[in-house]
């Protein structure tokens, strides 16, 4: 028997435990670590969801307490299970496993895909804050007017009730809403909801496939930071960002993607220099020369309210884009300068609660407030942070309509970003020989 520990992040760890570990008999998985997302430790994978060889269920602690737990448990073996990281700090974490006397795993793909009988397209990402989801929308637009019926699944947010989270189904924001969803959930479903997906997430992905299958033509994963799919995929998307040239190459799990990709989507064209897309191009085709190559641009769109010009507005960007995903600034940001605002006002001296700790964490952040909210107190110290600032517009660049869930004292004008092809080829080319076989499949 073999003391295991899994790190994570609320998402990989337990989707790893699931499909290798909850029925291995030669394994005990003693404890999960957590990091990254706020407020996901000192928790427990339940028994529900652990299996009757763990009758009190997996404790979820602390990443900083990875040494000591080792020590405590004797563990044999630690398994890394979270995504966007560098790789130099990838080897930091091995180091401090291994001096502790542990031996240090990384699963891949070949062990922890769930098989599916419709087809799947993949869509993954080199880094937090490519352009994943816009993509993921695009491409589900493609296959919803070619007349198929589709369920994006994807990448987990488990930052509730475990059990509770088990499977989850949204055909509806009233289903979104009843939830419980947090701002990073929202941004995730409400959009493909709302163009006729049926959008599933959860905890167990066995299940949510079973589940999935049975109801879509196609099933699109659409991929958390730069995880690699946990389903087994037809066709792999991986979107790359010029922005953040050499990106593609230096953080763990994204350079797998890059090397395993089918189709490789170079985004953000209208925003970075023709320098900063050669590099990432010469990049790609170091890795992976047989992939096929798209471009696309990611134009924003600023939804109508009072003017900018001349103005003090507060941005506030998607969270995981500007704190883990290592940007200074998103598409808020460049709508805000677009339409000349006089200036971008400093959000920190007015941050309270967990959004001061949120800048204290991530100091590379320029002046924009990160839309944190993976929990009700936190969602509440984004309001207080926004009234608490003084300006005169509020400008958000999250996919969503951050006035319903907050009460500003500042007018809120949104701003919106879609994929936007660019030349030949494009998605449609690429997934014709997919839809052609859905609709056969179909039929049949």
């Amino acid at each position: 028997m073999r003391n295991v520990i899994v790190m994570g992040a609320g998402g990989r760890d337990f989707h790893n435990f699931n499909v290798v570990y909850r029925s291995d008999p030669e394994v005990n998985v003693v404890a999960f670590t957590a990091t990254q997302i706020p407020g996901i430790a000192d928790r427990v994978y339940p028994l529900s969801l652990a299996g009757p060889r763990y009758p009190n269920g997996i404790p979820v602690r602390p990443e900083h307490e990875l040494a000591e737990l080792i020590e405590r448990w004797r563990v044999d073996e630690v398994v890394f299970a979270y995504s966007d990281v560098a790789h130099g700090d990838v080897m930091h974490k091995a180091s401090t496993v291994l001096a502790a006397g542990a031996d240090f795993t990384l699963l891949g793909p070949g062990s922890t895909t769930v098989a599916c009988e419709k087809p799947v397209v993949a869509v993954c990402a080199v880094r937090t804050g490519s352009g994943k989801s816009q993509t993921s929308r695009y491409v589900g637009r493609i296959l919803l007017e070619a007349g198929l019926k589709v369920a994006l699944i994807r990448h987990p947010m488990p930052y509730h009730d475990l059990e509770a989270m088990r499977v989850q189904r949204f055909t509806s924001i009233a289903d979104i809403d009843a939830s419980r969803a947090t701002i990073e959930e929202r941004e995730e479903y409400e959009t493909p909801v709302d163009l006729g997906m049926i959008v599933y997430a959860g905890v167990d992905y066995g299940d949510i496939v079973r589940r999935a299958q049975t109801e879509a033509d196609v099933l699109i994963w659409d991929g958390g930071n730069n995880d690699f799919s946990f389903i087994a995929a037809e066709l792999l998307i991986v979107v790359v960002d010029p922005m953040r040239p050499g990106d593609e190459l230096n953080y763990h799990p994204g350079e797998t993607n890059l090397r395993m990709a089918d189709v490789v989507l170079v985004n953000k064209v209208d925003s970075a220099s023709a320098e900063q897309v050669r590099e990432v191009l010469t990049n790609v085709e170091r890795v992976n020369p047989a992939a096929a190559v798209l471009r696309a641009a990611s134009p924003v769109s600023l939804e109508q309210g009072p003017s900018l010009a001349d103005r003090a507005v507060l941005v506030v960007e998607d969270g995981p884009t500007v704190t883990h995903g290592g940007l200074p600034f998103g598409a808020g940001t460049v709508a805000t300068r677009e339409h000349g605002a006089r200036v971008e006002v400093d959000p920190r001296p007015y941050a309270v609660g967990s959004i001061a700790e949120t800048f204290d964490r991530y100091p590379h952040m320029g002046a924009v407030l990160p839309a944190m909210g993976y929990s009700s107190d936190q969602l509440r110290d984004l309001e207080a942070t926004i009234n608490a600032t003084e300006c005169d517009v509020v400008v958000t660049g999250t996919p969503i309509d951050l006035g319903r869930l907050i009460h500003s004292r500042h007018p809120i004008r949104h701003v919106s970003y879609e994929l936007q092809p660019v030349g030949e080829p494009t998605l449609d080319d690429v997934l014709a020989p997919l839809i052609e076989r859905a609709r056969r499949s179909r039929r049949s």
